[in-house]
């Protein structure tokens, strides 16, 4: 399994934040999985765009 470095842009509560993350693809499902085991339940994750890290 192959996977490459994405930086995942996302608002966190309204507020703009970063991760980088090896995902196997951009899916914006993946990525929501990886934000998922990061912050908590009752944080409200939105406008989720992932791309290849430089």
């Amino acid at each position: 399994m192959t996977t490459t470095k994405y930086v995942i842009k996302y608002k966190l509560n309204g507020e703009r934040r970063f991760e980088f993350a090896q995902l196997q693809s951009n899916s914006v499902e993946e990525a929501k999985q990886v934000l998922a085991k990061i912050h908590d339940t009752s944080d409200e994750i939105t406008d989720i765009n992932v791309s290849k890290a430089l």
